[in-house]
């Protein structure tokens, strides 16, 4: 491992994940790992790149030197952001997995027993037939989750990490509620909130942020469409800001208007909800403690709305398509999975069909603690609420400001076509 002081963690935090995973690995009875998903190759090594389309690979050996297995493009990444000193480069007009098998060859492990990732988005079926059919002296083996299994609990370098994706999530959320109102487009409030989080400091996010409003809300997983936000309407905001690819998340909602008494019980809902996470929440309960805890709450209702998912679950690294780690750990029913210090959650007590037509949400994102939990969060949790005068104002006065857009724009037309005109005559 080479050691240096330019990656996102100190030295000793990667060493002690690959020590932590060799541990597993041992306990497994393996001899090496193949480890081809994206977030795990970042947990393991700081490498992250957006061509993760392009097979690549991180194997692990009990005791010899880690390798990698990337395009060739991509081997600049491995030089430039992590510890691995040796690398198995493809070109794009190569073979990618008789790589891996050259490779495992190369380094002695071609007749041992093999784990792999068999439920890796990004190892498909066919690449897993032609190891199986190419390393017939070897035994290969799914250990999928054997580096979520360190992943899952957050170190203390991994909680201060995430504290600055949230710095990011809160200013995003700031400028998005800032730019809700009647006449705006959903396009306008998601590009506020973009904006806002790279300035603060955030990076892409694996999705960008969920903007929606009046009977769009009821849409799952929607988000910007150029809708114009009408009078005394709604809008959904989810944002997820990121930095170092590790995320954090929250759900709020603005009323343009006055706020119809069946959301304020919505608002109360939810609230009450996180309320009672922050207050019962602990290591030592499990998953399925913490959703029946929140279901009930939300469940007890008179204003026609259900939580129909999850609620919630484990957040930190992510790649594009998707900024949670619910694979890893989801609080639902049933699953025992017992809270320990370090996990970290996305809790969303969201309310869907307020009144048969609205979804409504307010979210935190927290990190369970020796004896609790806390927020990454101090953003107020209540709706934001623009009465009728102002959000009725502000549509005015974008009407005009766009009016008067216009008029400008046609008044330069009409003076550019004047020195046309006169250019011509002069020239004639």
């Amino acid at each position: 491992m080479i050691e240096r002081d330019d990656m996102t963690f100190p030295h000793e935090e990667y060493v002690r994940r690959i020590e932590e995973l060799r541990q597993r690995i041992q306990e497994r009875h393996l001899d090496a790992v193949v480890i081809s998903d994206p977030e795990n190759i970042m947990y393991l090594t700081d490498y992250q790149t957006t061509g993760y389309s392009f097979f690549q690979a991180l194997v692990v050996p009990l005791e010899k030197e880690p390798f990698m297995i990337t395009r060739a493009l991509e081997e600049s990444n491995v030089i430039a952001r992590t510890w691995v000193e040796v690398t198995r480069p493809y070109p794009d007009t190569g073979d990618a997995i008789q790589m891996l098998v050259d490779a495992l060859r190369e380094f002695g492990l071609a007749n041992k027993r093999i784990g792999y990732e068999r439920n890796s988005y990004f190892f498909p079926a066919y690449h897993q037939d032609v190891i199986h059919t190419s390393l017939k002296d070897g035994k290969l083996l799914d250990c999928f989750g054997i580096v979520e299994e360190g992943r899952v609990c957050k170190s203390r370098v991994e909680i201060e990490i995430m504290k600055r994706a949230a710095i990011a999530t809160e200013a995003g959320m700031v400028a998005g509620i800032e730019a809700c109102h009647a006449g705006a487009t959903e396009n306008e409030v998601g590009a506020a909130i973009s904006a806002a989080m790279f300035r603060a400091g955030g990076e892409f996010p694996s999705v960008m942020p969920y903007v929606t409003s009046g009977p769009r809300t009821m849409i799952g997983h929607a988000t910007w469409e150029g809708r114009v936000i009408q009078p005394d309407e709604h809008v959904f905001l989810e944002v997820g800001g990121c930095y170092r690819r590790y995320h954090t998340a929250m759900m709020r909602t603005v009323m343009l208007g006055n706020m119809p008494d069946s959301m304020y019980q919505a608002q109360e809902t939810m609230k009450k909800a996180l309320d009672a996470v922050h207050n019962i929440v602990q290591p030592g309960m499990t998953v399925s403690d913490v959703d029946n805890l929140v279901r009930n709450i939300i469940s007890d209702n008179t204003v026609g709305a259900r939580l129909i998912t999850r609620s919630g679950y484990s957040i930190g690294i992510a790649f594009p398509p998707s900024w949670d780690e619910g694979y890893i750990v989801s609080l639902k029913q049933g699953d025992g999975t017992v809270l320990k210090e370090g996990m970290t959650f996305h809790l969303i007590p969201w309310m869907w069909g307020v009144d048969g037509d609205k979804t409504c949400g307010i979210s935190d994102t927290i990190h369970v603690t020796e004896d609790g939990c806390e927020s990454f969060f101090s953003l107020d949790r209540d709706f934001t609420v623009k009465p009728e005068e102002t959000h009725k104002s502000a549509a005015i006065d974008l009407g005009s400001a766009r009016s008067k857009k216009g008029a400008k724009s046609k008044s330069s037309a009409v003076e550019n076509n004047k020195e046309v005109d006169s250019k011509s005559d002069a020239t004639a």
